[in-house]
């Protein structure tokens, strides 16, 4: 049995036809004050996000995901394979942080913050607007033949899309190997990195395929998060919603008509223009109810102003408010279930500052051989064999690296060293070496000793080692 039309949206979406093919959404030009603080917050996070893999702070760069090399920069914060604990806190912490905000607020994270939705919407979306015309033209121009006209925009918008794209996979690439390499990469020219060079052009392919076509689909079908708000939502939570008492009255919602009472026939606010259908980038109808498709954009709630403005009547029809606030005028408060996750971040976030001040800048790990036993030297001295790695978070070189034995007159050779050890900027070292220890320091078959790792005869690192002796020194 098919449901009825004004049902038809809870088993079906405005992107897709009933025979199963694209229905392509053509939006109006939001305008409003929304809209223009949703700039101010988007050109901000533009520029973020171009810059960010530029900036450095400390000779680190300030964002970098370099999975292949599992080395990773929070906010100028190095973090290498060792430091993977402090990675995966941080990562804890951003999905709690938007989960919090999802509870108290919706999807206002996709409407303002989303990369997704700011590039199309105040990028891809704008440029569109600019040569194909508002929502009534560029429906025209679809139906329109193949003249010279359709030609030369679609043409010069597709072209333009394809070069913003591979802009933006340039800077993808930035956070993924790092500014430095991709700038090097560029002077040197496409044809000595095609290892780069093919996968940028995937990304750029990828990109252009998103926001060219794809669109708000992204949203509706591939983005999980949609379908996360409707666990996280409560009747408190505040979202993009339709005042339903005050639009529809007693008798529903009605066609705006001169010298008529509104109010003495029972009909609600709304005067059912549909502008806040044209204008909403994924054709959802708001006056359905919070609907997955809804990425709280606010182009309905500054439509449904400016009508509003229009025919007398007072702003707030569609308006940021939660499902207690329309039905019982109750005002925002935090619940209990907010207040949990305000804890958990607090605490996680505790945790993770005092690991991070905690934490080494070089790491030094010194292992026993495996399969080795100790070895008898003159001068009744003990030695034993021992592998080290020192790893250098540090943008500048260590130079003149030792080692040395803590409250023990103990002798630590290297082997196979020229000159004096140096770490390298970021990098590693590794190599062998022999500890000796005088027998009469020896208290039994394991001795724990203390290696401290000087630099230039500074104290940098300390590490414990196990120290095997003889059991009988008679």
């Amino acid at each position: 049995m098919d449901a009825p039309e004004n049902e038809v949206f809870r088993d079906s979406i405005a992107t897709v036809t009933k025979e199963g093919k694209r229905a392509w959404i053509f939006p109006k030009i939001p305008k409003g004050r929304f809209y223009n603080k949703r700039k101010i917050v988007s050109y901000f996070l533009l520029a973020f996000l171009f810059a960010a893999p530029f900036i450095k702070i400390g000779g680190n760069q300030f964002l970098l995901f370099n999975v292949l090399e599992r080395r990773f920069n929070i906010f100028s914060f190095p973090f290498w394979p060792q430091d993977f604990h402090l990675f995966v806190i941080s990562m804890i912490i951003g999905v709690i942080f938007v989960t919090l905000f999802t509870v108290g607020f919706g999807r206002i994270f996709c409407g303002w913050i989303c990369p997704q939705t700011i590039f199309m919407e105040m990028v891809f979306r704008r440029i569109e607007f600019w040569i194909d015309g508002d929502r009534t033209r560029q429906m025209k121009l679809k139906k329109q033949e193949w003249n010279a006209e359709k030609i030369r925009k679609r043409v010069l918008k597709q072209t333009i899309f394809l070069i913003i794209s591979f802009l933006i996979a340039n800077v993808f690439l930035a956070y993924l190997i790092g500014s430095d390499k991709l700038l090097r990469y560029v002077m040197e020219g496409p044809g000595n990195h095609m290892g780069t060079f093919v996968p940028l052009a995937i990304f750029t392919a990828v990109f252009y395929f998103v926001f060219a076509w794809f669109r708000e689909q992204v949203c509706i079908i591939a983005c999980p998060y949609g379908r996360l708000q409707g666990v996280l939502l409560d009747t408190k939570s505040i979202v993009v919603a339709y005042d339903h008492k005050r639009g529809e009255g007693e008798n529903g919602r009605k066609k705006l008509r001169k010298g008529e009472d509104r109010k003495a026939l029972g009909h609600g606010d709304c005067i059912d223009c549909f502008q806040c259908v044209h204008v909403c980038p994924t054709g959802i109808d708001i006056r359905n109810g919070t609907q997955l498709e809804c990425v709280n954009c606010t182009a309905c709630i500054d439509e449904c102003d400016t009508i509003m403005d229009k025919v007398g009547m007072p702003r707030g029809l569609i308006r940021y408010a939660s499902e207690e606030n329309i039905e019982k005028k109750a005002k925002f408060r935090l619940t209990g279930r907010m207040k949990g996750y305000i804890a958990v971040l607090v605490i996680l976030t505790g945790v993770l500052l005092g690991m991070l001040a905690l934490r080494n800048e070089v790491e030094a790990r010194v292992l026993r051989l495996p399969g080795t036993l100790y070895e008898k030297k003159e001068n009744n001295m003990i030695s034993n064999v021992f592998t080290y790695k020192l790893v250098n978070k540090t943008t500048a070189e260590i130079k003149n690296v030792s080692f040395k034995v803590r409250k023990v007159p103990a002798t630590i050779k290297l082997v196979s060293a020229t000159g004096e050890l140096n770490v390298p900027e970021q990098g590693i070292a590794e190599g062998t070496v022999f500890i000796e220890v005088p027998k009469a320091q020896l208290k039994g078959d394991k001795n724990k000793l203390i290696i401290e790792v000087l630099s230039a005869g500074e104290l940098i690192e300390t590490t414990t080692v196990n120290f095997l002796g003889p059991r009988n020194y008679n």
